[in-house]
């Protein structure tokens, strides 16, 4: 039976993973979030499965990581095949504002970009390193980071886009966190990359945007238009989901996926 560890499992991209893997009931599938009986109500209501898990850890804190690990390793019998690091942190604060501007408060932006890195880069660096034991007792041998293209200096020197800058250094700091496991343990046949899952509407419930959000999210499509002309809509977290996973299935350290960074789309293609 394959299993699965999937962080920020509770919404959006994490919870999809968690549909979409437990669909088959051969697999087990473990989801780590921060609210373990608000997931587990979540779960209940609406995938009801048994090969669902559900563990409490805080991507901010080592010790609850590590017990998160413990926990883990009594469920699976101490080894782990696959794991999809989905938990990030998306500051609305800085979402659109460029660093010039957002330095107007500096104490405020120096927190954001402390918060943002806690949680997308150190936190993930734990996560590993608590998880690679587990992952070398299993069949699977993948460790996928869900990335972002605001990560590639190439696209933003491109469209030009200054907006979302803590996650885009996070994201792009997290890509160089994915190389560096990969350089420590391919030798060991674990293969560690990172997909970008496209730009995806990860929103829940009836909130809606700000006009101040409205007009962020407006100059952000101009600026990926530049990059795919075509591009005028979001991605679902089902769509999105479907397609990493399709790579994630093929991807191998044989075929240089090792360290890498690519499309929901593809080696090769553009983020959009």
């Amino acid at each position: 039976m394959p299993s699965y560890l999937i962080t920020g499992a509770s919404r959006g991209l994490g919870f999809e993973f968690l549909r979409q893997l437990s669909n088959d009931s051969k697999n087990t599938v473990i989801g780590l979030v921060r609210d373990k009986k608000k997931a587990d109500d979540k779960v209940a209501k609406e995938l009801n499965r048994p090969n669902v898990h559900i563990v409490e850890a805080d991507m901010n804190n080592y010790d609850t990581l590590k017990t998160s690990a413990d926990k883990v390793s009594r469920i699976l019998g101490g080894k782990l095949d696959y794991l999809i690091a989905n938990a990030a942190l998306m500051s609305q604060w800085s979402a659109f504002d460029p660093l010039g501007a957002l330095g107007g408060e500096p104490q405020k932006l120096s927190q954001d970009i402390l918060d943002t890195f806690s949680t997308n880069v150190l936190g993930n660096i734990h996560l590993f390193n608590v998880y690679v034991p587990l992952l070398q007792k299993g069949d699977g041998k993948k460790v996928l980071t869900i990335t972002s293209g605001a990560g590639d200096i190439e696209l933003v020197n491109q469209i030009g886009y200054s907006g979302g800058a803590p996650y885009a250094i996070s994201k792009a700091a997290m890509n160089m966190v994915t190389a560096k496991y990969n350089a420590q343990y391919a030798p060991e046949g674990i293969l560690f990359f990172g997909i970008s899952p496209g730009v995806v509407n990860t929103s829940e419930g009836n909130v809606e945007p700000t006009p101040e959000q409205l007009e962020g999210i407006a100059e952000m499509v101009k600026r990926f238009q530049i990059h795919e002309p075509n591009f005028n809509s979001f991605l679902t977290p089902e769509e999105s989901v479907k397609t990493v996973l399709s790579i994630f299935d093929k991807a191998s350290l044989k075929d240089g996926y090792g360290g890498g960074f690519v499309s929901h789309l593809g080696k090769g293609e553009k983020w959009l």
